[in-house]
């Protein structure tokens, strides 16, 4: 029979009210023949309840029952199912809100008078997901309260229906016990949707749980992601203490969890969690003593989450679970991500990811040098960033780059511009301009049309570097997701670098960025979404010596058709700023005459992925290199975004090339028309250096746009 579970209305588990018909679970037990059909607001495990999030606050929300919360903003986004269908840019990922201090209180709620076998829960801070959401299923690790993804609940909430799995404090279920408790619910959410994906997110031992899972069903369309998986227990630094922890006698026991913590994670990161990143370090450091000073005396709790007996059949647990996996991976067939950590004391995590990594046949690995074992409750990147930025999220059989993708947090959005573009944001000083219907040239962007579709046709900057302060202006001014069209060698497995760590490439996908195809342009204008296209591409973005600012366009009016069938805005911009930044001293034609750096150009391009064949001319056949640029003392970045050209209603481009062909030809003239523009009046803007605009901010104290030219 299955276990008793008690019901009652709080604040953390729960099937959600406002989502009722659809959020009924089955709470299995393991081992029983039948099932309990949980349909009540909320679900006590053994009568345990726990709060909230701390200093959560309700002013500009509505209400939606619960105990649960949603801005304003999102209300509009429902549909007559109280499903959201999408998310807007900038949405709350909720990041900051739980903190480790929540995960010991929640744990230390959940284990007490905690009897019966494993059993899933849905906690209610994860939300209501998107509609057509897949499931993720969560399996702990040592813990096994099911509390480890507490700090990506609100976030991960929005794009799966995550369950957790729990495991009783005294529940002695052996390894395959737990492997088939997991399997039954696997194959139950295959068989009510066979054509959605199965989310595993194993921590340590649930890494060996999902593994083992994944091996023992190849035919299920299952998503694993792997957090420092256990593994390489046969290799950890745990192994010698096992004989120790067993001969310790019970007064000294409570040293265990201080020892246990030292190893397993990394305390400053963890009370990092919701510290400001922008505040003056001062400040910064004063939170940080605060916190780690609050968080220390959580961790004596640990001997309630784990005693003495649970953490030596833990140990004994994860030893058989190591070898059981280990057995089995050349099984597996799944589609697999591991993150690991770099200042793992537990297990050799960066070492076994690489080796996973060889012996399954389709794996990635993100590493995270400065992060413990407990990477899933420390600070740094999201883990629904993670799966963002490696294409790993998807609702059908295979990712698409459109309907699949998910705008960025402002959380995300904080954290890019502060440690990922920080200093090209501070070095650039990017300044825009755009064009009214009157043709008035006004700064910022109010000339660009809000609703799409709007296809945003410009030149190509050296390395791109325009990309991301453009990207980030429309979403801060706008509050519009540009998609930006990329070389499609950016998404293949090849131009992944030797290191795996999270990197700018994976910033790109994050931020929009998708292939440039002619069916993704197709979807894209079809959702009337706003277009970045770059006719040069990368023959503009890798120019050669004495290039700057010169077109390399397409013969043919590749864009123009497509943008007449769905009657999108076309809007030219031209930018420049390339030669305030940078020298370039060594092109594609100096670093071929270098024997070693030749081969490794022509390596590196042979299985590149052509965008054009050659009959496209000189931008069809580039090669891709990186070249030796000699830095400047920084300049500025100057945007002017055309007159608005509307081609809604005008057939002719459909049915006449030549048509087709004089519009291509005059956006070509304005993209070149606004370079010359912003080339000679940027040597009005009193602030085009960066030691100028680092002395205004000084003396004005302003954390607003610096002045520049008056257009």
């Amino acid at each position: 029979m299955a276990s008793v579970i008690g019901f009652r209305a709080l604040s953390f588990f729960a099937s959600s009210s406002e989502n009722k018909d659809r959020s009924r679970r089955q709470v299995r037990s393991s081992g029983s023949a039948d099932s309990t059909v949980l349909s009540s607001d909320s679900v006590v495990v053994n009568g345990t309840s726990t709060g909230g999030g701390r200093g959560e606050s309700n002013a500009t929300s509505v209400y939606q029952g619960n105990g649960r919360l949603r801005s304003k903003v999102e209300e509009k986004k429902r549909v007559t199912d109280n499903v959201l269908e999408t998310l807007e840019p900038l949405w709350d990922d909720g990041y900051g809100t739980y903190t480790v201090r929540d995960y010991f209180d929640m744990a230390k709620d959940i284990v007490k008078s905690d009897g019966g076998p494993p059993r899933w829960f849905c906690p209610v801070s994860c939300g209501c997901p998107l509609k057509d959401s897949p499931v993720l299923l969560f399996l702990p690790g040592m813990d096994g309260t099911g509390m480890g993804l507490v700090l990506h609940h609100k976030s991960l909430g929005k794009a799966f229906e995550v369950w957790c799995l729990h495991i009783p404090v005294q529940d002695r279920t052996p390894f395959e016990g737990l492997v088939k408790h997991v399997e039954e619910t696997v194959k139950q959410e295959h068989a009510s949707s066979p054509n959605k994906p199965i989310y595993l997110v194993g921590d340590s031992l649930g890494g060996c749980l999902a593994l083992a899972v994944a091996s023992r069903n190849p035919t299920i369309d299952l998503v694993i992601i792997l957090a420092n998986p256990a593994t390489s227990f046969g290799r950890s630094q745990l192994q010698p203490l096992l004989p120790i922890l067993e001969a310790m006698p019970a007064g000294l026991h409570s040293a265990v969890p201080y020892l246990l913590s030292s190893i397993m994670g990394d305390p400053v990161k963890m009370a990092m969690v919701n510290i400001e990143s922008r505040l003056p370090p001062g400040k910064k450091l004063e939170q940080l003593f605060l916190s780690l000073t609050s968080l220390l005396p959580y961790l004596s709790g640990f001997d309630d989450i784990i005693p003495k007996s649970t953490l030596l059949w833990k140990l004994k647990l994860l030893k058989s679970a190591a070898a059981y996996t280990n057995s089995r991976l050349h099984a597996v067939k799944a589609e697999v991500l591991i993150l690991s950590s770099g200042k793992d004391n537990m297990v050799p995590s960066g070492d076994e990811a690489q080796r996973l990594k060889e012996l399954l046949q389709n794996c990635v690995v993100r590493h995270f040098k400065d992060s413990g074992h407990t990477l899933l409750l420390e600070d740094g990147i999201g883990l629904m960033t993670v799966i963002k930025g490696t294409c790993k999220y998807r609702r059908s059989r295979r990712h698409d780059y459109v309907s699949d993708f998910l705008p960025p947090s402002r959380k995300e959005l904080q954290y890019a511009c502060d440690q990922v573009l920080g200093l090209l944001r501070f070095a650039s000083g990017s300044i825009m301009f755009s064009t009214l219907e009157d043709g008035k040239i006004v700064k910022g962007l109010a000339g660009v049309p809000s609703d799409g579709p709007v296809l945003l046709v410009g030149y190509h900057m050296l390395m791109g570097l325009e990309l991301s302060p453009l990207v980030e202006r429309f979403l801060v001014e706008k509050n519009i997701m540009v998609r930006g069209l990329a070389h499609p060698t950016l998404f293949s497995r090849a131009f992944e670098s030797s290191s795996p760590e999270f990197s700018f490439n994976d910033w790109i996908k994050v931020f929009g960025g998708l292939p440039v195809t002619a069916s993704n342009l197709f979807k894209l204008l079809s959702t009337k979404s706003h277009v970045l296209l770059y006719p040069g591409g990368a023959r503009e973005a890798l120019h050669y010596k004495g290039e700057e600012y010169k077109l390399f366009w397409p013969d043919q009016p590749e864009f123009v058709r497509m943008a007449a069938r769905f009657g999108a805005t076309i809007v030219p911009f031209g930018v420049v700023g390339e030669d305030d930044i940078a020298e370039m001293v060594l092109d594609y034609n100096d670093l071929i005459k270098i024997p070693v750096i030749k081969d490794y150009i022509r390596d590196a391009n042979s299985n590149m992925i052509r965008v054009r064949d050659e009959t496209s001319g000189e931008v069809g056949s580039q090669e891709l290199f990186i070249p030796g640029l000699l830095p400047k003392i920084p300049g500025r970045f100057y945007y002017l975004f055309g007159k608005p050209i509307e081609t809604k209603g005008r057939n002719e481009i459909l049915k006449d090339k030549k048509v087709a062909n004089q519009l291509y030809l005059q956006i070509k003239s304005e993209v070149e028309r606004n370079m010359a523009f912003l080339v000679k009046k940027r040597e009005e803007d009193p602030y085009r250096s960066v030691v100028d605009r680092t002395l205004y901010k000084a003396i004005y104290a302003t954390s607003n746009e610096v002045p520049a030219f008056e257009p």
